[in-house]
């Protein structure tokens, strides 16, 4: 949902311009680029910044996973999720053939409600919640932080941290 994610930058009026972008097209925007769209510098700025932290986000991801299983607070963790969440996430498909891997892969990317509902209603949490137990991987709970996801697998990645 990139409108309401500028929004909450305070940056709404260049909703517009996002509109025309795919996912990928955002994540490599650059200053000089925004700058010949006739965004302010200071918007500039911040919106670059902004996508560099959501370049981010899988590293944050794996970070808190292992401040949680070393046993620390939960308030730090949980607050970053809320505010991930709330930042355009784009649904992970990997480009395997194997029948075995798309069968899992298709499964992966049932929780929609993870990326972006405008529902906040029950039908939200039953959603979140099945796709809580579709990313369940063996091991999850144990030391080692169970299978490795592949690299840009962000939503498997946060409901991982969200089983621990």
């Amino acid at each position: 949902d990139v409108p309401a994610w500028l929004k909450s930058l305070r940056l709404h009026k260049y909703a517009a311009l996002f509109s025309q972008m795919t996912y990928e097209e955002m994540m490599a925007l650059t200053e000089c680029q925004l700058e010949a769209q006739n965004v302010t510098k200071g918007a500039r700025h911040k919106i670059v910044i902004s996508i560099q932290k959501l370049k981010e986000r899988q590293n944050l991801l794996k970070s808190l996973e292992g401040d949680i299983l070393e046993g620390g607070n939960l308030r730090v963790p949980l607050q970053e999720l809320h505010q991930m969440i709330l930042t355009p996430i784009k649904a992970y498909s990997s480009q395997s053939s194997s029948p075995e891997e798309h069968s899992r892969d298709v499964d992966s990317q049932h929780p929609s409600s993870l990326l972006g509902s405008d529902s906040q209603g029950s039908d939200c949490k039953d959603s979140a919640a099945a796709g809580l137990q579709q990313h369940h991987l063996p091991g999850c709970e144990g030391e080692s932080g169970g299978a490795p996801l592949p690299e840009g697998d962000l939503p498997g990645q946060f409901t991982r941290v969200m089983g621990k």
